[in-house]
């Protein structure tokens, strides 16, 4: 546990940012696996849950949740299964 005030304070901020971080991963996560899930059932609505999870993979990837080139891959894998 760290003795300086400021420091204390940026692990408090280091928490909050992780568990925002986890919970957006998350999130994304659970998104392109219910798109992925839709589109092997070929399900009426999964146009609209590839492009959810498309969108949930941009943003993860504009805050450095994953790296740019694994957001388009997973989207590739996205666009190419849906046809």
């Amino acid at each position: 546990m760290p003795n300086i005030k400021s420091a204390i304070k940026r692990v408090r901020t280091t928490e909050n940012a992780e568990a925002r971080n986890i919970s957006q991963k998350n999130a994304m996560r659970t998104a392109v696996k219910n798109a992925k899930t839709a589109i092997n059932n070929n399900a009426d609505n999964k146009a609209e849950l590839v492009n959810f999870a498309i969108k949930s993979v941009d943003k993860a990837s504009q805050s450095n949740l994953i790296h740019s080139n694994k957001a388009d891959r997973i989207k590739s894998q996205l666009m190419s299964s849906s046809k």
